[in-house]
């Protein structure tokens, strides 16, 4: 039985294109399927001169191909309410206490109120201070504060970021919000790994030779160079995708599924990974790169793009080895890897157990030999597993074939299924942070990718540190020498592109 939610929704940022893209239709969404229905408002504020009249208007077109019954759409833009907002003005939160009273008696929203922070994260600290001074945290409901990421640019300023907020709000009511983590086939990771013993039983050092984690761009920067110069790719994916990605497939069985309970598993899982101290340790472990354009295509390189510095070292690529100091998992690496304008759009887990320790199959003269068992979980644009499997081919002798068994999610499913932003709205709604990420986690990875950076920080462009690669390849030769030093390669099946081949057969 689907259960009404009662809350008052105010953006921060409302004229953003997080809201425009992600937040409206996820909350339409929640509004079709009956999460949110008649008592819910929301509020948009923003510096822009704004009617409501004209916010109901970017509402429908944000929502517009979500549409089945315009009358439906209409009722549900008629809950938003948009205010001219300038965040560090006092005397503008005046104006948002009255509204927020105003809506809170029309709908009978029982003082639940949840703000959302769709805008720089430099405001996060000031509208958190200012909601409280001004009186908008209520006593007679729930308040909840979700904020995107970057949380901080490193452990210091996340760490002040986060006092200013404890200011007004407790721990248990901050939602740091990792789209990620509202992804399908993420939340699988823990399903797939708890629920088969087949798995479960095999899922340590003895039996797995190392896990591979690839998020992957084929675009560049595109209108986001400003921001991508003063961040990068450790900052941008590795400090809160990726680690968190690494802490699910590391972190010991939780008692529950009880959100505290993952949490705490999550944090010790962080805390067991190697930091890096030395410039040595970095560069053994970690590599970074910048894309150098494509001629052929029309590509120009990261130096070339919009509001990027000429001489920048800023890292666009970035491939690492992850260890990690615990009984569990002591000895196998977690490669890591993401860029932009890479050679295809995908986000995957590959997890590679240890081959047989005797292969008795030929190996010479065949067109394929054994190969170690691959898990792999798809995330996007596929959702779904396959598993790499040896058989002996049809016929005389004994010539291996590597098969694929896999179970992909069709169009129908993936379009049913709830969208990243829908599935942590509704979490958020419900109070429950399995999803969201705790502090410490937020610490724990700062304490990891700050030590990475800090060398990287120390080494100009002629130190031979920053390596370039192609666009539109999978990065640069390092990175592949990364895993051939320990004997091992990036399992770089295309099951995207041979997927689809096989789907446009079955359908001609």
């Amino acid at each position: 039985m689907i259960t009404q939610n009662t809350a008052l929704f105010t953006i921060f940022g409302a004229t953003g294109d997080l809201a425009h893209r992600k937040l409206y239709p996820s909350l339409f969404r929640l509004y079709k399927k009956g999460f949110i229905r008649d008592n819910f408002a929301v509020i948009g504020t923003a510096r822009r001169e704004w009617t409501d009249a004209y916010y109901h208007e970017v509402v429908l077109d944000s929502i517009k191909d979500l549409i089945e019954d315009p009358e439906e759409a209409k009722k549900f833009a008629s809950h938003f309410y948009y205010l001219s907002h300038n965040v560090t003005d006092s005397a503008h939160y005046v104006h948002l206490k009255d509204l927020s009273e105003k809506l809170d008696k029309k709908y009978d929203l029982q003082g639940n109120r949840l703000f959302y922070l769709a805008m720089a994260p430099e405001f996060f600290g000031i509208i958190a201070e200012r909601l409280k001074l001004e009186g908008l945290i209520t006593t007679d409901g729930f308040n909840r504060l979700i904020i995107e990421k970057p949380f901080g640019r490193d452990y210091e300023s996340a760490d002040q970021l986060n006092k200013q907020l404890r200011r007004s709000f407790e721990e248990n009511q901050i939602f740091r919000i990792d789209h990620y983590l509202g992804k399908e086939m993420v939340q699988n990771i823990s399903a797939v790994r708890f629920s088969n013993m087949i798995f479960e039983s095999l899922w340590n050092n003895k039996y797995i030779d190392n896990v591979q984690v690839t998020l992957s761009e084929t675009v560049g920067v595109e209108d986001r160079g400003g921001y991508y110069d003063n961040n990068g790719a450790l900052r941008d994916m590795v400090q809160n995708h990726i680690l968190q990605i690494v802490a699910l497939l590391v972190m010991e069985p939780p008692l529950s599924l009880k959100g505290e309970d993952i949490r705490n598993e999550k944090i010790k899982a962080l805390r067991s990974l190697r930091l890096y101290d030395t410039p040595e340790e970095v560069n053994r472990n970690f590599i970074r790169a910048q894309y150098a354009g494509n001629a052929e295509e029309g590509l120009v390189g990261y130096r070339e793009e919009p509001n990027v510095n000429p001489e920048s070292i800023t890292e666009t690529f970035v491939a690492g080895r992850i260890q990690v100091d615990n009984f569990r998992w002591k000895g196998v690496p977690f490669y890591i890897r993401t860029g932009k304008q890479l050679a295809s759009k995908e986000t995957y887990i590959h997890i590679q157990f240890k081959h047989v320790a005797m292969n008795i199959f030929p190996t010479e003269n065949v067109s394929e030999v054994a190969e170690p068992n691959v898990l792999t979980i798809h995330i996007s644009p596929l959702e779904g597993f396959s598993l790499r499997l040896n058989a002996k081919r049809v016929g005389q002798g004994t010539e291996m074939k590597n098969i694929h068994m896999h179970h992909i999610y069709d169009e129908d499913t993936q379009l049913n299924s709830p969208e990243a932003y829908e599935r942590l709205l509704l979490d958020c709604l419900n109070g429950d942070p399995t999803n969201f990420s705790h502090w410490d986690e937020v610490s724990q990875s700062w304490h990891f990718v700050d030590r990475i950076r800090k060398v990287w920080d120390e080494q100009d462009a002629s130190s031979g540190s920053l390596f370039e690669y192609e666009s539109h390849t999978m990065g640069p030769k390092e990175s592949d020498e990364l895993l051939a030093k320990d004997g091992f390669h990036w399992n770089q099946f295309n099951w995207t592109e041979s997927y689809l081949k096989k789907k446009a057969i079955e359908t001609e």
